[in-house]
């Protein structure tokens, strides 16, 4: 019998949530919390622009600025973050993650729209525990 890669677009958990260049940095720490995810695309007409993980929103925005809430979520939000194919293999998505040192990566058709967020996460739940964990320590070691 032949085994079929797990692609991205059937491991991922995320799919229709995402904020708008608008957004204000206290409704997206609103959203993650209500739906219990620590990163969220931004998109403006329809394309994504940005993400914005929560650990962008505490050390590089609470920590330096008084209103940060209020502020947009362009000023949390990563800039061309790193990005892989909703039919790309979980596997090949695991490479780039530990690679490019990051937990999340945003999620795109082949034309470039927005499909949603692939997290470490979304590996060990619904793909490989032992895959997440390597990604986790390529971070870990590459930080080091």
């Amino acid at each position: 019998m032949e085994e079929h890669p797990m692609i991205v677009r059937n491991v991922m958990s995320q799919t229709c949530l995402s904020l708008s260049l608008w957004s204000t940095v206290r409704e997206a720490a609103a959203l993650m919390r209500d739906k219990g995810v620590a990163a969220l695309p931004v998109k403006c007409g329809g394309l994504p622009m940005g993400l914005v993980v929560d650990r962008e929103i505490v050390v590089g925005l609470l920590s330096e600025a008084r209103d940060a809430g209020a502020q947009s979520v362009s000023n949390a939000m990563i800039r061309h973050p790193v990005s892989c194919f909703a039919d790309h293999d979980v596997t090949e998505a695991a490479v780039m993650m530990g690679e490019e040192q990051v937990r999340h990566l945003l999620v795109t058709d082949r034309s470039g729209g927005l499909v949603g967020v692939l997290s470490v996460d979304d590996i060990a739940e619904n793909a490989s525990e032992e895959l997440a964990g390597q990604v986790l320590g390529e971070i870990v070691e590459k930080r080091a």
